[in-house]
């Protein structure tokens, strides 16, 4: 059951990087599906636990009580199935940086830090080094092919 889920979602991933406008559209569909649950959910406890549901923010006379739930079950289906569910919470930067084994800007000493600006800096001159080079193979060339 767990390969063909994962195949299934491999599937629709692949389906939709070819396609990234309702990509956009289905994962933002699924992000607000997956907070409209989880706040009515929360408003529809509150209400049960308090009974005062004149502080609900949706009315509990239009609403079942399970919209909420069956809001957060569509969305979390919806983002899992088109492998955004985590990368929509924690953020592909934060994901990779945990497998890369780095830690948090808060936990780096300050040398850590100073050496990383240090080497970006380093980065950034290589680049600038290089697209100067390429800058002048391109007049040359430029220059060869015009005489």
């Amino acid at each position: 059951m767990k390969i063909l889920v994962s195949k299934l979602e491999q599937k629709i991933t692949i389906f939709l990087s070819h396609r990234p406008r309702l990509y956009a559209l289905i994962v933002g569909v699924g992000i607000v599906l997956f907070w409209r649950g989880i706040w009515h959910s929360a408003d529809q406890l509150h209400s049960y636990l308090v009974y005062h549901p004149e502080y609900l923010t949706i009315d509990s006379s239009m609403s079942p009580w399970w919209d909420g739930p069956v809001s957060l079950l569509v969305g979390g289906t919806i983002l899992y199935f088109t492998g955004a569910f985590i990368s929509s919470f924690i953020g592909n930067e934060l994901i990779l940086s945990g497998l890369r084994g780095e830690k948090r800007l808060s936990e780096k000493t300050e040398g850590e830090v100073q050496n990383e600006v240090r080497a970006i800096s380093d980065i950034k001159d290589t680049l600038k080094a290089v697209e100067e080079k390429l800058g002048d193979l391109e007049k040359n060339m430029h220059n060869k092919n015009h005489r």
